[in-house]
């Protein structure tokens, strides 16, 4: 007889710790999103507050996505030597308790400090969630959990915007900050709850040097680079976008105002239904699901040249719709295709999904300036025809 211990026994799709799982990630992706994304809506007041400019104000927004996207090449690491589920709870509990002192903050400087430890508390979620699923999923049912992840993240993303301008329209800034950081702590305690274990975890060495040879080897990986590439470079178009479209539509002839635009962000919500129907396709058909999101994708820029507002709507929810399901498919190749270290796998993934948010302004900027929203779109465009052309790679793979 062998003295191997038996493989440990994964989550099947449809049992109640499936159920408990995915409900479990959910949660934390509406808390981690949800405290990231609710400043976006009350930096006006912060700068009234703080009596700082409104740019100097976004610091508190940029500064949080920035530590955030630094902190995934340490924390990926981290949790790949310690576990998925411990340090998960550990970056909520932190993310619940910055908040919280971020309601008593005493001058800008203060909560620009705590924003920026808030971006490495915020970045266990993505550091760990799909490690987690992979080692805690059966193979048929890791793409739906995946997709049921991700939606919580357009769920997270769309109602932290809403619910901060809702919340601040009816009580002091301070207070927005009291309530949505109580909120988070008994979400957190609830995750703590549901979660189970990571049965297929199996701890890595934790060393400096081979850190830098696990990142050296995702990203020497020819199944991996493509999908890191796709990730950052939909995302470098998509969240850049909202960014120049609602310089479009606050001119003539829409001239919407800020609540209206906020609104815009409702159109997440077509993401979330993409990324549930992606467990509906089948691992061997993933490369196929992504080249047909960054289709949809190219579509809805396309329509969104439109005069109509309800037609321009509609480009954004089939913008939301293409690139949420080439999201979370390509989330799930990466967990698929890495033959180690998933939760560095993941995060390099992160890095490049954050840093292509961040390079997008400057890459959009100029079309901006050369012909305004037609200029964009056609700048738009050739990214996604690079993204297909690497997805097409993959296929091939």
């Amino acid at each position: 007889m062998s003295g191997e211990p038996p493989a440990p026994e994964l989550i099947a799709r449809g049992t109640p710790a499936f159920r408990r799982a995915s409900l479990g990630l959910v949660l934390a992706s509406l808390v981690i999103f949800g405290n990231l994304y609710a400043i976006h809506p009350l930096l006006p007041l912060i700068a009234e507050q703080y009596q700082v400019s409104t740019l100097r104000a976004s610091n508190a927004f940029t500064l949080t996505s920035l530590t955030l996207g630094l902190s995934l090449l340490i924390l990926g690491p981290l949790s790949d030597a310690f576990g998925r589920r411990a340090p998960l709870i550990i970056g909520m509990a932190c993310t619940s308790v910055l908040t919280l002192c971020i309601a008593f903050s005493d001058s800008f400087t203060t909560l620009l400090w705590l924003r920026a430890l808030l971006g490495i508390a915020l970045g266990v979620l993505p550091a760990t969630a799909i490690a987690y699923l992979g080692d805690s999923m059966q193979r048929g049912a890791l793409i739906s959990a995946v997709g049921l992840y991700i939606g919580g993240n357009t769920v997270g993303g769309a109602g932290g915007r809403l619910l901060g301008g809702f919340i601040a329209d009816h009580v002091s800034l301070d207070a927005v900050f009291l309530i949505i950081g109580a909120s988070s702590l008994l979400c957190t305690l609830v995750v703590l709850v549901l979660l189970p274990p990571a049965r297929g975890f199996s701890a890595q060495p934790l060393s400096l040097s081979g850190t830098l040879r696990n990142f050296a080897s995702h990203l020497g990986n020819r199944a991996l680079l493509p999908a890191y590439l796709v990730g950052g470079l939909n995302f470098m178009v998509f969240i850049n976008l909202y960014t120049f479209v609602t310089f479009r539509l606050s001119g003539e002839p829409w001239q919407l105002g800020a609540s209206s635009l906020g609104m815009l962000f409702l159109t997440y919500l077509a993401g979330t239904f993409s990324s549930s129907l992606s467990g509906r396709v089948g691992a061997e058909r993933a490369t196929l699901g992504m080249a047909t999101g960054i289709l949809i994708f190219a579509l809805g820029c396309l329509v969104t040249l439109t005069s109509p507002l309800w037609l321009i709507i509609g480009g954004l929810l089939l913008n939301s719709f293409g690139f949420f399901l080439t999201h979370s498919l390509a989330n799930s190749w990466i967990n698929q295709n890495a033959t180690h270290a998933k939760a560095s796998a993941s995060s390099l993934y992160s890095v490049f999904y954050y840093l292509g948010a961040a390079v997008g302004i400057y890459y959009l900027a100029p079309f901006w300036r050369l012909a305004g929203w037609p200029a964009v779109v056609a700048g738009s465009l050739l990214v996604l025809v690079v993204n297909l052309a690497l997805t097409g790679y993959l296929r091939r793979r």
